[in-house]
């Protein structure tokens, strides 16, 4: 066992639906397989909504499969979403967990905004910087391998506003340029920005993770603290 840092290229030792299951069992979320061999979860209101769609396939961010959908609807008899979230194959499952955790204890998590400087400060009380050219809406860590960005959303990314060209939070890590992502994520216009900075912070956490195997695409960037 590694344990390693920076935490937004630890990747996900391959068992980010293990880990991630574990964390909503424990919030109380119920869960049923589906007719499209994917894994859902309600919560106990029955307002918010975790899937396990790697599966199906649906689609793909940055060339990667989408693994987990997050969404929340504004009450129990409501048809449609009023946001989603989507994360692909090798994203940090500690900083989806604490996002989950987030979810759950909010009371309305279908409503509430703020500017978008709360995810900056956020990502800045981390050590990450803005960018140069676009210092009010994008964060990278001080290696440049990972943004976090406020930008047009990807085509397939549902959520409750119709109007076109809307923006949301975008983050990915790009261990090495013009290679492939090691992970994406996309979150939909209307996700609450505080939702937003509680994945950001924990994306950013320096604070080491355990990890049996190790992205090769991160060689040379990460640091084993200890080994156990």
């Amino acid at each position: 066992m590694y344990w390693v840092t920076p935490r937004h290229l630890a990747g996900d030792d391959d068992a980010l639906a293990e880990r991630i299951g574990d964390t909503l069992a424990g919030l109380g979320w119920r869960m049923w397989p589906t007719a499209r061999h994917t894994l859902l979860y309600v919560s106990r209101d029955e307002l918010r909504g975790a899937e396990w769609i790697l599966a199906a396939y649906p689609f793909e961010l940055g060339g990667l499969p989408v693994a987990w959908q997050l969404s929340v609807r504004p009450h129990v008899h409501s048809a449609m979403t009023e946001w989603n979230a989507y994360f692909t194959t090798g994203v940090p499952y500690e900083a989806l967990a604490d996002l989950l955790f987030a979810i759950d204890a909010r009371e309305a998590p279908d409503v509430g905004f703020t500017e978008p400087e709360m995810v900056l400060n956020a990502l800045g009380a981390r050590g990450w910087i803005r960018d140069v050219d676009r210092p009010t809406t994008t964060a990278m860590d001080p290696g440049f391998a990972s943004s976090v960005s406020l930008e047009m959303v990807p085509p397939l990314i549902q959520d409750a506003d119709p109007r076109p060209d809307l923006l949301g939070w975008q983050a990915w890590a790009e261990p090495v340029v013009g290679a492939p992502y090691l992970w994406c994520a996309s979150f939909s216009a209307s996700v609450p920005y505080d939702l937003v900075a509680a994945f950001a912070s924990s994306l950013a956490s320096s604070v080491p993770v355990p990890r049996r195997t190790l992205p090769r695409s991160t060689e040379g960037q990460l640091t084993v603290v200890r080994r156990s």
